[in-house]
């Protein structure tokens, strides 16, 4: 009797589904990462058009293992379906980023491998990882940190470009002085009133402004961090199951996007719900 097929177990059967702005943005990375696992494992590829598709895509996968060729963006999206479909055990999956740096942040701080090679590489021989999950109670996921700054959830530069703006401006600011005076100073931090409540308990009140805050479930333990900056300077950090923040009308930034403007949202904890490959020693 011949041994069997490895290829035909379920661990070597791939539905590999290659985001459209990956093939637009790094057509050759995604070839690599598709050589390299179509070499490795028994692979259906699947090329979406949109959203739509993608989530369809997810749904027909059987018993697959799902691997996403994308950025953050396609990561969050392939979450958020397996998250609707309410199943742990189908709630894993495999991700090879292919993107600009600036939209593959979140990949990196999971410690999924960078570059095509590594990261297919690593959804042949990786590990799944059981991760938290913060959903809040609009059934929106967070994977990353999310943040309500004082000033409104920022769109603009990276802290990377953020360094060079103020090295800049440093340099214009002593060649005014230099020539016609001191220069203004930038505007102070806006402040913002909040109320925070972590499992019930108060931390903050609409009479005390706070500078941000901050929540993540990356830590892996069946809470959040929940992280209070106040305009002194001090911090105040706690953990929790839920987090309450309601009080003027505030946005929120998550996973690159923004969210709001919202009076009142609640972010839960949802303890090991998603799965996701990583090399060995990272698992």
């Amino acid at each position: 009797m011949s041994a069997p097929d490895p290829a035909a177990s379920t661990e070597h059967q791939l539905l590999v589904v290659i985001d459209p702005v990956a093939r637009r943005a790094d057509g050759e990375s995604v070839r690599i990462a598709k050589d390299v696992l179509c070499a490795g494992a028994h692979a259906k590829i699947c090329l979406p058009d949109g959203p739509e598709e993608f989530a369809r895509a997810l749904s027909r996968r059987g018993h697959r293992r799902l691997v996403v060729i994308g950025d953050d963006r396609a990561l969050l999206r392939a979450v958020t379906v397996l998250h609707q479909e309410r199943n742990r055990v189908r709630g894993a999956l495999s991700l090879v980023p292919v993107g600009p740096a600036p939209a593959l942040e979140l990949a990196r701080s999971l410690g999924v491998p960078e570059g095509a090679v590594a990261a297919a590489r690593s959804v042949l021989d990786g590990a799944v990882r059981w991760l938290d999950l913060l959903v809040d109670d609009s059934d929106a996921v967070v994977l990353g940190d999310l943040r309500i700054p004082a000033a409104g959830p920022r769109s603009g530069p990276s802290d990377r470009d953020t360094g060079t703006l103020l090295s800049v401006w440093g340099a214009c600011r002593s060649l005014v002085r230099t020539l016609v005076g001191p220069a203004p100073e930038p505007d102070a931090p806006r402040e913002q009133r909040l109320r925070v409540e972590a499992d019930g308990v108060l931390l903050t009140d609409l009479d005390q402004p706070v500078a941000g805050v901050r929540v993540s479930s990356r830590g892996g333990a069946g809470k959040a961090e929940v992280v209070i900056e106040l305009p002194s300077g001090d911090r105040l950090t706690v953990e929790a199951l839920a987090v309450r923040v309601s009080g003027p009308d505030f946005r929120y930034g998550r996973d690159g996007q923004v969210g709001g403007p919202v009076r009142t949202r609640t972010w839960t904890v949802r303890a090991g719900v998603w799965g996701l490959t990583l090399p060995p020693a990272a698992a």
